[in-house]
């Protein structure tokens, strides 16, 4: 019998974080919280809409501020700790925005889930790896399978919410108790050891000293960059354009096909990386995605919305940020933890930068904004394609 057999009840109470955190990151995404929230701020819903793209950009700075010593805390205090922690911050956050009088009383929520969400990262993946080991890529896929189960039920309680006269708000805040009642399984749970190496570990910093960056390696990063814009702007803003320019009624419709494209990318990218290389996919997710942008501006049908929603789950936010580090770290292997570190930076940068930028422009605005981004990323990734075998190469010698 395997010896890690005993931890995988274990694995499954720390993906359920994940499960949580999708019902968490999808439900400020959706025009009915938005409109609540607005109102309970005290704002005008058509002029105010953009300021939950506001909260939403914080989580990105509060995970970037985090997240370069998350990692090492993790491995000094434990994954049991790190995790706990990361269950708790979540929790408080979600109270913060359901209650929040004001929109700042928000972005300070927000900011804390973001920070939340480095921990989890830092604490759930490495524990499952050595839990999961040696299937190393089915414990990273599936955190993303977690989250998209989540994002997938939260139509079903948004519409609970709304036939039972639940108060919308009343939903983030009960996200926040499921934290609470995972965090309280987690410290009861048994978890392995990590395993000690016996070297001395390096901060990103000391990491940074020394490597030389190519042209290649910086585009890779940028499409940590393009890649999380995509996907978030879809997420946290579709759902406004569907309603205010082609004329949705239920936009909750958007979530559950985004969801199940997401779940349904999880599996066949899964299964096409076993017979191509992640770099193709690099290219070809993209490029699916610019032209449904495109598509869904210029169509302005509900129909358009829906199905642009589920292409969007699957190509723009079914793996390609993994598939971006699975390349770098092939291309790189010799700084992979610095190169890897780099593009969640990257990553959170974009949510940031990007969801502020979206809070001060008009539904239409964003969604080009998106395509034309998405559009960088296919070019950066068509370039990273041509030089691939000249990298290879390099790797080799």
């Amino acid at each position: 019998m395997n010896s890690k057999a005993k931890y995988y009840p274990t694995a499954f109470v720390l993906y359920l974080n994940y499960f949580v955190q999708g019902i968490a990151t999808g439900v400020l995404g959706q025009q009915i919280m938005k409109e609540a929230l607005v109102t309970q701020w005290g704002g005008d819903i058509v002029k105010d809409i953009g300021l939950v793209a506001t909260v939403v950009a914080a989580a990105g700075l509060g995970r970037l501020i985090i997240l370069p010593f998350a990692g090492p805390l993790s491995d000094k205090l434990g994954r049991k700790i790190c995790v706990a922690l990361g269950a708790l911050l979540y929790a408080v956050s979600m109270f913060m925005i359901a209650k929040s009088p004001t929109m700042m009383v928000a972005y300070i929520g927000s900011l804390i889930s973001g920070s939340a969400n480095s921990f989890l990262d830092c604490g759930v993946i490495p524990c499952c790896v050595e839990i999961l080991a040696p299937r190393t890529g089915l414990a990273t896929i599936l955190t993303k399978f977690f989250i998209s189960g989540g994002q997938k039920v939260l139509p079903m309680i948004l519409g609970f919410a709304a036939t039972a006269s639940f108060g919308m708000t009343n939903v983030i805040f009960y996200t926040g108790v499921a934290f609470l009642v995972v965090a309280i399984f987690i410290f009861i749970a048994p978890v392995p050891k990590a395993e000690k190496t016996g070297e001395k570990q390096q901060s990103l910093i000391q990491q940074l000293k020394g490597t030389k960056f190519t042209i290649e390696s910086w585009g890779l990063i940028a499409i940590g960059f393009t890649c999380t814009a995509t996907f978030q702007l879809w997420l946290y803003c579709a759902q406004t354009y569907g309603a205010r320019v082609c004329g949705m009624t239920d936009t909750t419709t958007m979530q559950s096909y985004y969801a199940s494209g997401t779940i349904l990318a999880i599996i066949v990218t899964a299964i096409i990386t076993m017979k191509i290389k992640p770099v193709r996919i690099l290219f070809i997710y993209p490029l699916i995605s610019c032209i449904t942008v495109f598509a869904v501006y210029f169509a302005k049908t509900p129909e358009m919305c829906n199905i642009g929603a589920g292409l969007m789950g699957f190509f723009a936010a079914g793996g390609v940020l993994q598939m971006a580090t699975a390349t770098v770290n092939d291309l790189f292997p010799k700084i992979k933890g610095t190169i890897t570190a780099i593009i969640m930076i990257a990553s959170s940068i974009s949510m940031y930068t990007v969801m502020t930028a979206a809070g001060k422009m008009s539904p239409e605005s964003v969604l080009l904004m998106n395509g034309i981004i998405a559009g960088i990323g296919t070019l950066i990734a068509l370039f990273v394609n041509i030089r691939y075998k000249n990298l290879l190469a390099n790797v080799e010698e």
